[in-house]
């Protein structure tokens, strides 16, 4: 039950919804309690033979009220304790969206998407019932069972009650065993249902992949073993939960047993009236929801232990990089990195090595260098995605990345990665993706800068085109192109292509170079590329190989040394000149 104690936090900020939800609840209780005393009533009546029509229709009169009354109360009640528990669930929500936002790409290194996934949507809906639907159990099945008991032993015969409830210590027990069972059980479900998740989520994200390889038949049978492991978890746990209702009715069936039979003695010897006996059976199945609420909240509890440890050490979990920074601004917008070495965490291969590279505001870098050779750590590091080491210093206008909020950092640095990622909504909305209320001809203005706009025109909608999840109605060099657009629409004072012109002609990419040269003139631009045509008109390149710069200069001085550059420079003049037919 420790679960409440968890979430007295919520509880108390709710008080107010959770006490009239009570205070009507033991109102409705109060006025079911008194049915049966009616027909006690009308029973002794009858016995007597002393009831009239106008007595009869009075208690059927009283009977339907109270029913009316009994009714809406009860919807009341339940509207503000389900309201509450519906209001816990958004905010947990909220709360795992805003840490899963906060999070550096280390800790998805180590957290599967599938399994973020199940904390975020199937365990907090589990504590969204334990709010919900485990209070209503516990709170209306003790208010009933205490109500309950209390008449039975005060208004009708305590001896009575105290047979009736010779049965229950066993039950008690019983719940107790079957409880901690259900914890286990359940905690191993959830587990089960994120590999699920997970493995979901990849086949959906790689169907392509997979029809490519005609991989169809082995994903199935994968899936299938996968979702097998999950549907055995949760029988276990339903094979658990079920033992619960045979407890319940070999108790309340013994429980009832002995009352008749004890009250049938006290009739006799004319210690009990036939009317309290049947107010009293009344009252024992009365007893039959508090049991049955006891177990669902038994379940609901466990699921809902169960499931709130998970959220818990996911809102617990720390984010590899600090935001400790309280700067907002940099005097100038130039960039310089001075990294000794640097692994990424979890790892003792350098990735980085005796880096040391300033970058002066307004100009142009080009960091080539064959695939591995640490190009985009270099911007990890710009970016905080990882923090360098202690004696390492990567800095903005000759601040340290690390003084900065990651806001502020982040805002003044446009990212174009080479897998542009697109999200489901129409161009126009991706490309403004930065700058929400950004006008049509602003969005427009940068889509020809990017030389993309050609290729929006032709499509029915043109700038209204849902892209579909991902981009995946549009070819990579689209997608690059309008991810091109959306980082220059946000203007921002030092702008990254990571090697995002990879998937666009030669043609297109220097059209789209030519813009950027005219638009961002003194802005500070940083290309990350294998296609060395790119970086020809940047006032430096930085060739690296295994994380070490081997080679630096302008394009024509890189050219003169004869090193890895120019050959590089030569093979691809000469693809091109084989591609083009020249």
């Amino acid at each position: 039950m420790d679960i409440f104690l968890k979430l007295g936090w919520y509880f108390r900020q709710q008080w107010r919804r959770y006490a009239v939800a009570g205070a009507l609840l033991v109102l409705v209780d109060l006025l079911e309690l008194s049915i049966p005393w009616l027909v006690g009533r009308l029973v002794d009546q009858v016995v007597q033979q002393t009831l009239d029509m106008r007595q009869l229709w009075t208690y059927v009169l009283a009977v339907a009220v109270l029913g009316v009354l009994i009714y809406v109360m009860r919807f009341l009640w339940r509207m503000f304790l389900f309201s509450a528990s519906f209001q816990l669930a958004e905010l947990l929500r909220q709360k795992v969206y805003r840490q899963l936002t906060l999070m550096a790409p280390g800790f998805y290194n180590q957290h599967r998407t599938g399994d973020l996934m199940a904390r975020a949507t199937n365990d907090v809906t589990a504590v969204e019932m334990t709010a919900g639907e485990g209070v209503l159990s516990g709170l209306d099945g003790v208010v009933t069972g205490v109500l309950v008991l209390a008449v039975m032993m005060l208004f009708i015969s305590w001896e009575l009650t105290l047979v009736a409830l010779l049965p229950f210590p066993l039950m008690a027990w019983f719940f107790y065993v079957i409880g901690t069972r259900l914890h286990d059980g359940f905690r191993d479900a959830q587990e089960r249902f994120s590999d699920l998740n997970d493995r979901v989520q990849e086949s959906v994200s790689g169907v392509r992949m997979i029809r490519a390889f005609g991989r169809e038949t082995r994903e199935d049978e994968d899936f299938m073993q996968v979702a097998d492991r999950a549907a055995e978890a949760n029988m276990r746990v339903a094979a658990t939960d079920s033992l619960y209702d045979p407890a319940i009715f070999i108790t309340v069936g013994a429980s009832f047993i002995l009352s008749v039979g004890m009250g049938a003695w006290l009739i006799q010897q004319q210690e009990l009236t036939l009317g309290q006996l049947t107010s009293f059976t009344m009252y024992l199945g009365y007893l039959i929801w508090p049991m049955f609420a006891y177990g669902w909240l038994l379940n609901l509890v466990e699921r809902g232990s169960a499931a709130y440890a998970r959220i818990s050490a996911l809102l617990d979990a720390q984010s590899p990089v600090k935001d400790n920074g309280d700067v907002t601004a940099a005097d100038n917008h130039g960039l310089s990195w001075h990294v000794a070495q640097f692994c990424y965490p979890g790892t003792q291969q350098a990735v980085l090595k005796d880096i040391d590279i300033h970058l002066p505001a307004g100009e142009t870098l080009g960091i080539v260098g064959a695939t591995g050779a640490g190009k985009s750590s270099l911007i990890s590091l710009l970016l905080r995605y990882y923090d360098a080491g202690p004696d390492d210093v990567v800095s903005v206008g000759g601040t340290p990345v690390a003084d900065f909020s990651l806001h502020a950092l982040r805002s003044m640095i446009a990212v174009v990665p080479q897998d542009a990622f697109l999200f489901t909504a129409t161009i126009a909305e991706n490309i403004a993706l930065g700058r929400p209320g950004a006008s049509l001809d602003e969005v427009r203005e940068v889509a020809r800068l990017a030389s993309v706009e050609q290729d929006i025109l032709r499509f029915p909608a043109a700038y209204d085109t849902v892209v579909g999840e991902r981009g995946v109605t549009l070819s990579g060099g689209q997608k690059q192109r309008i991810a091109i657009a959306r980082a220059l629409l946000l203007d921002a004072p030092v702008l990254v292509l990571d090697d995002a012109l990879s998937a666009v002609d030669v043609d297109t990419e220097r059209r789209i170079l030519a813009h950027l040269n005219d638009a961002r003139k003194g802005r500070t631009t940083v290309i990350l590329c294998h296609r060395l045509s790119a970086v020809e008109k940047a006032q430096q390149i930085v060739v690296l190989s295994h994380g070490e710069i081997i080679e630096r200069g302008t394009h024509q001085q890189l050219l003169s040394a004869r090193g890895w550059y120019a050959r590089m420079f030569d093979y691809q003049k000469l693809e091109q000149a084989v591609v083009s037919g020249r």
